[in-house]
This record gives structure tokens, sequence and C-alpha cells, in this order.
């Protein structure tokens, strides 16, 4: 190992506050595993507020919460939720998608939500804020605060409706501010349009102002935080520096963790270049280059300042999706590992990273069942939350020796 990687990683360790040792590099997390919820259509995700009350998405279905005595109550979205909502559907792959709880939930009791939306005949994909009451049974004072996140019009050679449509958001511990994440709509030149917010990670405030700092390029949107992106399913804040992280999914290719800058580019660009030709102008699948080279996630040749991505599974695509750092030291010496669900690939993955943000090695979670991972979300007792596609939550902690 060179001596200044090795310097690195001691100081990393350091600064990091951690008096541990690693495990071993063809170690796996031993976990063990309790099933919270089942029964569900297709949950998104979750987040628990601070009493320990769980406010879950389901993709068709809307918001619904699990209160501590374990009753379960649709709160909004389709007919018989406590507050419908008539724009609100589900196609493809949107709908009721990420759920986050305002940083001063307590006092203001504020839920936000991704959710697409058909308000005034044209679809969308909005960010919507709403306050819950204290005993969760009554939801209210809804606001959009996004409502011209782009979303996937019509079937075409690549999809249907809906697709692409990202949808995770996450309000940062460090800044305030909230995060949300959204999708190319297999849409050539969208990722790399300033305009419109598809294919872009978006940074803005709680009335969905943008967020001072973003450093949207010349003429971009302002709350464009980095663009360039396919298709976004998660997004955390390492515990130590509060640097943003997603993970995303490729084109049959190179699924990417990536460590986010203010304006950057992700480097995606699945546009038609000079003199090549794609069905619907998205080259996403194919090649967006004449010598046939199958586009790139991330295009150094293009773009040589791009984001470069901290890990990615060179060549295969297994529908990375959403992703989270695992925080306390209860974890022992997986502490600020980031997890990395999948769907395709039905496994957890343990990535560990140098000072600099690059993954150093990974590792799974053993033991655990070939399910589609949707959503990871720390819980409030330090427990790993997941849900599933096959419409369970499960309830995932460390085996100690």
């Amino acid at each position: 190992m060179p001596k200044i990687f090795m310097l690195l990683l001691v100081a990393a360790l350091v600064h990091c506050g951690c008096n541990r040792s690693l495990p071993a590099a063809d170690s796996e997390l031993q976990v063990t595993r309790t099933k919270v919820m089942s029964g569900l259509s297709d949950p998104w995700d979750l987040v628990f507020a601070p009493d320990g009350t769980m406010l879950f998405t389901e993709k068709c279905r809307g918001l619904s919460v699990r209160t501590l005595d374990g009753e379960v109550r649709r709160l909004f979205g389709t007919a018989g939720a406590v507050l419908a909502a008539q724009d609100f559907f589900c196609q493809g792959q949107s709908g009721m998608l990420g759920v986050a709880l305002d940083p001063a939930f307590d006092e203001n009791r504020r839920v936000y939500v991704y959710m697409a939306s058909n308000a005034g005949g044209t679809r969308t994909n909005r960010v919507v804020r709403l306050k819950v009451d204290k005993d969760y049974a009554g939801i209210s004072d809804r606001r959009d605060i996004v409502t011209d996140i782009s979303f996937k019009q019509s079937l075409n050679r690549w999809g249907g409706a809906g697709a692409h449509s990202g949808g995770r958001i996450r309000f940062s511990p460090f800044d305030g501010y909230l995060y949300v994440t959204t999708g190319d709509n297999h849409d050539g030149p969208l990722p790399q349009d300033l305009s419109r917010l598809g294919g872009k990670v978006l940074r803005i405030d709680r009335d969905g102002n943008p967020a001072p700092g973003n450093l949207s390029p010349a003429g971009g949107d302002p709350r464009i935080f980095t663009y360039g992106h396919r298709n976004v399913q998660g997004i955390d804040f390492h515990p130590v520096t509060g640097r943003a992280f997603v993970s995303e999914h490729g084109p049959g290719h190179d699924d990417e963790v990536t460590l986010l800058a203010p304006g950057g580019n992700g480097g995606w660009d699945p546009a038609p270049g000079k003199g090549v030709s794609c069905p619907a102008d998205y080259c996403g699948y194919t090649s967006n280059n004449p010598d046939g080279t199958p586009t790139p996630m991330t295009d150094l040749d293009r773009f040589p300042d791009a984001l470069k991505p901290s890990w990615n599974n060179r060549g295969v695509s297994e529908g990375m999706s959403p992703c989270v750092f695992l925080k306390g030291s209860h974890w022992k010496g997986w502490e600020n590992r980031l997890a990395v669900g999948f769907l395709r690939g039905a496994r957890i993955e343990l990535l560990e990273m140098d000072a600099e943000g690059m993954t150093v090695g990974a590792a799974v979670i053993a033991g655990l069942p070939k399910e589609r991972i949707r959503s990871l979300v720390p819980g409030p007792d330090g427990a790993l939350y997941a849900a599933i596609d096959a419409g369970e939550i499960w309830r995932l902690e460390i085996v100690v020796p």
C-alpha cells in the first residue's frame, strides 16, 4: 500500500474520532433481520420522527404512518387517505416516492414528499410540503414547493411513461437544505440541459427556493446543485465531512456512487453526438459516439472535469438504488461505511472510503434473502431499516460477537 494512501486513511480515521479495527477485506457484516411490516404495495421510502413514529410511502397509494402502538393510517394520496390528492397518480416508475421530515419537525410538523402530479392537466414530478398534527391523525397545509420536475410523458423504444423520475429527497443535517434527486426520463438532451430539472440533484430551502452556494453554471436554473445524472435513486451525507454522495444505476453497465460538489457535472450525456442517430434521440442504451462504444456513465472525454465516481461495478448494472451511511459506534468496524442497496442485484453492499471519498473496499451484508432493496434508512434505535419491493420493511441489527 502506497505510503501516501496509508497516511490519508489514518488521517480519516483520526478525524472521525474512531478507535476501531477495520473488518478484514473478505469479511461480511452479520446482522439479525426482523420483519417490521409486510403486505405493503411497492413501499418506496420511509422516515422516522423524533418520537420513533415511522412514516412511509407506497408508490401507488401515497403517504402513511405507523404509530408507536402499531396502528397504520393512510395520510395523503389516493382515495381513502386522510387527505386525498386529486392530482396524484402512479405510472411506471413514478408515483409517491421519497419522503423527508423537516429538521425542525418537532416544532413545525412539516413532512415533504416527492410525487407525480397531473395538476393543471400537465404531468410532472413535484415536491410537496404538508403538515401532520401531533397525534398523526390529521394532515393539512399542502404547499407544492417544486412543481416543474421533468416527467416522461409517453412510451418510446426505451420504456414506458413515468420512467426515470429519480425521487429521493433528504435534508442534510450539516447545512439544513433539502436535496432532491431527479431522473433523465429517457430524454437524451435532458441531463446536460441546465434549464430543466431532470437528470439533476437539486438543493433548495424549505420553501423551494434555491440554496446559496449551488454554483449552477451560467444560465442554469439556480436550484440545480449538480447535473449530468441518469437516475439518482439514493443520496446521503458523510457523517464526518457532511459531503453528499449519490447512488444511481447504469444503462446495462456501471452503476455508480459519486461524491458531489456544487456545480458539478456527473458526466452522463445520452444525447446523440455528431453523426449519430438513436431512437427518440436517446443513446443511453446504445452509443452516443460514431465509434459505437457504449455511452459512458461518466464521460471524461466530453467532460474532463466531470465528477469522478467513487465506486462503480465496472461493466455491470444491477439496479443500484438507495444509499445510507452506517452511523454510530455500535456498528463497530463498519461505522461510516456506505450501505448501498440493489434492485436486480438483490443485496446490500458496504463501501469503505478513504479521506478523499474514493472507495477502497467493499463487502456485503450476509445472509439476507434475495430481494429488491428500495430504501435504506437509519432508525432511532440505531438499526438499519430496509424497504423492499416485495412489500416488506426489515429491521437489520449488527450481530456483536
